[in-house]
């Protein structure tokens, strides 16, 4: 059989997107948590941690209620002619939903650690709120929010349980590398199992070198300054 080259476009497309998306609405919901120090933000974190804890499967799961024919939003998207599940779409969501909470949980931490007196300095010089945070805090929580991006993409690189369950396994459409390895590895087709397998662990240590040598220069460069 020849070599199928399309789950690792599928992966890779699917990762780099849902990293993208987790990093938007990670970074803001974690600097909504830190603007608002509450006992109800304890709640917040639950939820947004919650994908983390979660088995894959049943994380899976909720996504097929709220995005299946019959759930709330998957009727809503039906009324627009778009169906979710079993698309392209559906390893997105699936990938974003369980590498949010670790952009999530790295971006407060990194946020946390921002000298809280270079904020208000910024705004007693008159900067607004959006300035203050574009120019001041995230530059300074940058490092961190970068970890947990690289965390993101490694974690939707390796996405399976919650992908099946939404999105399924079409060859050239859904079916992304560890889809491809689950099901090589039940036909017996082990070459092409350990062939994905290796793919996936070039990719990540690609990703992790980048991190390392990313990491040691910022740490040069603040030595020289």
């Amino acid at each position: 059989m020849a070599f199928d080259p399309s789950p690792i476009w599928i992966s890779l497309k699917t990762s780099l997107t849902a990293t993208a998306l987790a990093l938007v609405f990670g970074v803001a919901a974690a600097e909504w948590r830190e603007r608002r120090k509450r006992a109800t933000g304890l709640a917040f974190d639950g939820v947004c941690l919650l994908p983390m804890v979660l088995p894959p499967t049943v994380v899976g799961f909720f996504l097929l209620l709220l995005f299946g024919r019959n759930g709330p939003l998957g009727k809503l998207l039906m009324h627009f002619g778009e169906l979710v599940v079993f698309s392209w779409p559906a390893t997105v969501i699936a990938a974003t939903v369980v590498s949010f909470p670790l952009v999530y949980f790295t971006a407060r931490g990194a946020l946390a650690q921002v000298d809280s007196t270079l904020l208000d300095a910024a705004r007693t010089l008159g900067a607004s709120e959006w300035r203050v945070f574009r120019r001041v805090e995230l530059p300074l929580a940058a490092p961190g929010i970068l970890a947990g991006a690289t965390l993101a993409f490694a974690r939707a690189l390796g996405e399976f349980g919650a992908t099946l369950m939404l999105a399924g396994n079409i060859p050239g459409r859904t079916q992304t590398l560890p889809v491809a390895i689950y099901f090589d590895i039940e036909s017996g087709n082990m070459r092409d199992a350990l062939g994905a397998v290796l793919v996936i662990l070039a990719i990540t240590a690609v990703v992790l070198a980048a991190l390392a040598l990313w990491a040691r220069g910022q740490r040069h460069a603040s030595q020289r300054g």
